[in-house]
């Protein structure tokens, strides 16, 4: 299978996932199944980062934790933990983001473009920069929209707007991004989103 082929499947999987999640959310936020589609890929990824550096006992204490959330999860406010994770997630991106903007600190997207070229001209620094900047108020938007619609909407309309329209935009930016970075800097060095993952991971 080639990698056209591949990211295609990723893409139908993903977006099957986002629909799942919506309509498993609008039917019963409190069910086993909604639990476990919303909260059990976050809680997962906390539990083998937990185990991977040897936190044992706050990793058992995260699993005590989601057995309970799920055998009690129709008596629980549970919308509210949907709420903390997907404004929760968006909020410490805005975070990791801004506080690189700071005064003396690397702007992280000028971070990551330091790894795909071999020399940053002023141009391109300036651009990462102001970028950055941008990725930060999209998180903002995203998670102040999130509390919004919570306060003032239907669930469902949240849970439309969190597992469908959110996935959506952050492909969006990507696309317009891209798009817009070579036709406005025709000069800056194209750089693929295959090759942009390969050089990041390179560096890890």
């Amino acid at each position: 299978m080639n990698v056209n082929a591949r990211w295609g499947l990723a893409a139908v999987g993903l977006g099957a996932y986002a629909l799942l999640a919506h309509v498993l959310v609008s039917r019963d936020a409190g069910s086993v199944p909604a639990l476990l589609t919303l909260l059990g890929p976050m809680a997962g990824a906390a539990l083998w980062a937990l185990w991977r550096s040897g936190n044992r006992i706050l990793a058992a204490g995260v699993a005590a934790l989601a057995v309970a959330v799920l055998l009690n999860g129709s008596r629980l406010p549970t919308p509210w933990f949907y709420l903390a994770q997907h404004a929760g997630i968006h909020l410490a991106l805005a975070w990791v983001f801004g506080r690189t903007l700071r005064g003396g600190r690397t702007p992280m997207i000028t971070q990551f473009a330091s790894r795909m070229h071999a020399t940053m001209p002023p141009g391109l620094q300036a651009y990462t920069r102001r970028l950055t900047g941008v990725w930060t108020g999209y998180f903002l938007a995203i998670a102040g929209t999130s509390f919004v619609l919570f306060a003032f909407a239907p669930l469902t309309a949240w849970s439309l707007f969190a597992n469908v329209v959110t996935p959506v935009s952050l492909v969006a930016m990507f696309v317009v991004e891209y798009l817009l970075r070579y036709r406005l800097h025709p000069e800056f060095e194209r750089v693929g989103f295959l090759e942009a993952m390969r050089a990041y991971r390179a560096h890890q």
